[in-house]
């Protein structure tokens, strides 16, 4: 695996929820970017499944099982890193989960699950890395929102956490720009995802044109804008929210 022109190999990047789906896709774009990448995840089959596939090609990466809903567990896996690495450039806040209802039949394990995985987690891994990035005044935070934080039936639960990302992302924005760091949020439309797959294949169908693009997204197209804010050169762009849909944020309300 070669480094990019740019010259990335000395530089590390955590992407959290890292072993499959978007996360992996991200990670993969990373290393082939020449950086040394850490992945967390809570599913230990595949995070060393996915640890080893990233080795085979040349990646130097470390997969670590973490829960990231546990600042004890987050801050050890950070403390790991360092151990191997020496240092954090980048912080990828990917992981999330989805447990869709209408708020009448949501329990309040419902909500706090979602919570906790989607936004308190980004705090946690946020607020881990900082302590390291401030001293070295330099550092990339992507943050993955969704195209939910406008609102979407059945997700009060999701949205409310995506939209929590953008507004933590404005913020750590605003608090370390001084500092050398940016934090910027991509929001993803439709990606093909495992949960994509399950879903009807006329519903595919009928998602896939309602896209401009006229095709699905994948794990590559996000972390190509992934890519774009991770790098040095990105450094007068912070606090801003992409959107990765395909052109489908022009006509749709939500994701």
């Amino acid at each position: 695996m070669t480094a990019s022109p740019h010259n990335h190999a000395t530089e590390v990047a955590i992407v959290t929820g890292g072993a499959k789906g978007i996360g992996l896709g991200i990670a993969a774009a990373l290393a082939r970017d020449g950086r040394r990448v850490a992945l967390f995840d809570l599913d230990r089959a595949a995070l060393d499944h996915a640890a080893s596939t990233l080795a085979a090609s040349g990646a130097d990466v470390i997969g670590l099982p973490v829960d990231v809903t546990k600042g004890e567990s987050v801050n050890q896996a950070v403390d790991a890193v360092i151990e191997r690495f020496g240092r954090i450039d980048v912080l990828v806040n990917n992981a999330g989960i989805v447990r869709d209802k209408r708020i009448t039949k949501m329990s309040d394990d419902d909500w706090d699950a979602v919570i906790d995985v989607n936004l308190k987690s980004q705090f946690l891994c946020c607020r881990a890395v900082l302590a390291h990035m401030i001293p070295a005044r330099y550092g990339r935070i992507v943050n993955i929102s969704s195209r939910a934080w406008l609102g979407g039936v059945g997700q009060s639960n999701y949205s409310a956490a995506k939209g929590g990302v953008v507004s933590l992302t404005r913020s750590l924005a605003l608090e370390w720009a001084s500092a050398g760091i940016t934090v910027n949020a991509i929001a993803p439309g439709i990606v093909d995802t495992p949960l994509f797959r399950t879903f009807d294949p006329d519903l595919q169908e009928r998602l896939k044109k309602s896209v401009p693009v006229q095709r699905i997204g994948t794990p590559a197209d996000i972390a190509q804008a992934v890519l774009f804010f991770a790098q040095r050169e990105a450094s007068y762009i912070t606090g801003q929210m992409l959107y990765v849909c395909g052109g489908r944020s022009l006509s749709s309300p939500s994701v």
